[in-house]
């Protein structure tokens, strides 16, 4: 019942928290990706890629934040955009398989054929992409 007002009044009282422990520690990337998380879920990507944009300020080239801000930019069909972050976070860590198989599955989702270097085999639904990056 709780939940079920709280989501009416648009916040949750956890998002209040994370919200809070981000303010007391900006860099903060397991607070930020389950807000950004919730945020979404909640129709609210703008809000989302605020708080990662927030944690990237404070955490330049935090491969975390960026791939969950990537992933949000996918979720709203912004895949170029996306792509961008993927290529920069890959640059860094090459092998990253998180990384890997969002960059293909961004690919993907923008229509583009396994000869730029997506494999569709290793895709995985995008749900899910954010919560990997956890």
């Amino acid at each position: 019942m709780r939940e079920r007002i709280s989501h009416a009044l648009g916040r949750d009282p956890d998002d209040d928290a994370l919200r809070d422990a981000l303010k007391q520690r900006p860099n903060n990337i397991d607070d930020a990706i389950p807000l950004a998380r919730a945020l979404l879920a909640r129709n609210c990507p703008n809000d989302a890629l605020e708080v990662l944009e927030g944690v990237l300020m404070a955490a330049p080239g935090d491969l975390r934040a960026l791939n969950a801000k990537a992933v949000v930019l996918d979720h709203e069909g912004r895949h170029r955009e996306a792509q961008e972050i993927y290529r920069q976070a890959l640059a860094a860590d090459p092998a990253n398989p998180m990384l890997r198989n969002n960059f293909k599955l961004s690919l993907a989702l923008e229509g583009k054929t396994e000869a730029r270097g997506a494999d569709p085999t290793s895709q995985t639904d995008r749900r899910h992409a954010l919560a990997r990056s956890k």
